[in-house]
């Protein structure tokens, strides 16, 4: 058994052209331990990560708020709520974040390596009958 105690962090806040559009607060949790890491983001109203996959699949617990999480190939995202949890599985090219209205808090542990690729387009991310502006 192995404790990792908490970073002491105040959060960095993610920044367009990093790896959310948006203003994001992550806040590193468990930094890669077995090929394991953990993060707990805030997501402002709107923001969400760059399209991404994982080497070995994520888990996302949502925690507060109400957010969004879109694979390559599905026709829209989806709405995640506070209690949900998703499984990413390994190499799924895939987003998330916040929806429009709300704030959302996920942890996100991450196996193995993130493949980091380019920004989700607006269009993209109104595709959600729920945040269409008629």
């Amino acid at each position: 058994m192995r404790i990792i105690n908490g970073p002491g962090q105040d959060g960095t806040a993610g920044k367009a052209g990093s790896q959310f559009s948006g203003t994001a607060f992550p806040y590193l949790t468990m930094a890669s331990t077995d090929g394991v890491t953990i993060n707990t983001v805030n997501f402002t109203p709107g923001a969400r990560t760059y399209w991404h996959h994982h080497e070995n699949g994520q888990i996302l617990q949502i925690l507060a708020g109400r957010g969004l999480i879109h694979a390559d190939g599905e026709d829209n995202p989806r709405v995640l709520n506070a209690g949900d949890t998703v499984w990413c599985p390994p190499g799924e090219r895939h987003w998330h974040g916040a929806a429009t209205d709300s704030f959302m808090t996920h942890t996100a542990v991450s196996l193995g390596l993130t493949h980091w690729a380019e920004p989700v387009e607006e269009s993209d991310y109104t595709k959600t009958p729920e945040l269409r502006k008629e």
